[in-house]
């Protein structure tokens, strides 16, 4: 894999480090305002929400980046925080949730008419986040874009940001914790997610059998096991969590029918 130049590294990094900064100083004081007038924002979800921004950092700053810059193996894990295990933290932490309660209601009732739009509508669908997060991947690792994204700032940027906006919003479109413009059937979500990780885990087998461009057999075989078994464990709290809320919605109407029997 070639090396990036040091100065565009640099000017990367700093961006991303800004923006996270932003993002961690405004969460917070959004929580501490808005509880002066609702109920007061759970701790928790501020832990979660700082934990999902280190993740992030981790992925495009510092050792693990200049590692996945140029090995595989270093990729597959920024893949899988990015990708998969910061999505999930992020949701938890309801920043929709946080943002239209931060807001004039006026304001916020257009960010609500957004989030019921035809187009965000089609793109939160369980379907179509399957397609973006699933099918970016096989497009990166099955075309010449993982060898393109390592020749081209620019693109290495729009494949970072697509890795982790596909992983948000497929997470969103399967475990409906912050605000959603869908309420789709369990039975459905689930046949969905099923999909998802059966894809997965055929990607893995074929980076593993078929290095993407320019990556040695040795560190697709890596690359291949990281992404199939650390993917195993974030699909696995997806799966119990979705099980979790499915249980929930269903135990009280079970348990008003044995009563009446």
């Amino acid at each position: 894999m070639e090396h990036y130049l040091q100065s565009e590294i640099a000017s990367l990094e700093a961006v991303a480090v800004i923006s996270l900064f932003l993002a961690f100083l405004l969460y917070p004081l959004a929580a501490a305002l808005t509880s002066l007038r609702f109920k007061a924002w759970p701790l928790h979800r501020l832990f979660l929400w700082s934990l999902g921004l280190f993740t992030i950092a981790i992925s495009v700053t510092g050792p693990l980046a200049d590692f996945a810059r140029t090995s595989f193996v270093g990729h597959m894990w920024t893949h899988l925080l990015l990708g998969m295990l910061t999505p999930l933290l992020l949701l938890f932490a309801m920043p929709m949730t946080l943002l239209l309660r931060s807001l004039p209601v006026s304001a916020a009732r257009k960010i609500s008419s957004l989030l019921k739009s035809r187009t965000i509508r089609i793109l939160s669908n369980p379907v179509a986040a399957f397609i973006l997060n699933i099918g970016g991947m096989y497009m990166l690792y099955l075309t010449n874009l993982f060898e393109w994204m390592h020749q081209s700032l620019i693109v290495y940027g729009i494949v970072h940001i697509h890795i982790f906006l596909a992983g948000y919003l497929f997470t969103a479109s399967i475990i409906y914790v912050d605000i959603t413009a869908h309420r789709l059937s369990y039975l459905f979500r689930s046949i969905v997610l099923v999909l998802s990780v059966s894809a997965h885990k055929i990607l893995s087998k074929i980076i593993y059998a078929n290095p993407p461009a320019g990556v040695s057999r040795k560190e697709a075989e890596t690359g291949g096991m990281v992404m199939y078994y650390g993917g195993d464990l974030i699909e696995l709290s997806v799966i119990i969590i979705l099980c979790y809320h499915w249980y929930k919605a269903t135990a009280p109407r079970k348990a008003e029918r044995l009563e009446e029997v």
